[in-house]
């Protein structure tokens, strides 16, 4: 099993910038994919971005590329999520998630952080 704790949600006004993270424990951190999702009330969770494990190659969704750094520190066993340029459209529950070693699709998920912006 692997636990995912997420931290650094807040209230921001538009414009401005957050920093999520993501502390795993429970099993080895490398090797697997992580990965941040959200959802916005009365709308389905999507995906924003992923990390692979060794060579750390990303990928985001469209509408977060350019605003949003997915990063993460195999030693610290943390994913992080730098958010830059907010704007109300990213309020949402940002959900931290994990996959098994070597697998693509996601098994772990974290408990959520609340991410308010403001007009």
């Amino acid at each position: 099993q692997v636990q995912l704790v997420e931290s650094g949600g807040g209230l921001v006004q538009a414009g401005n910038s957050l920093r999520l993270s993501c502390a795993a424990s429970g099993r080895t951190f490398s090797g697997t994919l992580m990965g941040w999702f959200r959802q916005a009330p009365g709308k389905e969770r999507e995906f924003v971005a992923g990390i692979s494990s060794i060579v750390s190659n990303t990928r985001y969704a469209d509408s977060m590329k350019g605003r949003f750094t997915i990063s993460r520190d195999n030693a610290k066993n943390t994913v992080y999520l730098q958010m830059n340029n907010l704007k109300p459209e990213d309020t949402a529950v940002y959900y931290c998630a994990a996959s098994k070693p070597g697998y693509t699709s996601y098994t772990y998920w974290g408990q959520g952080t609340q991410v308010t912006v403001q007009s």
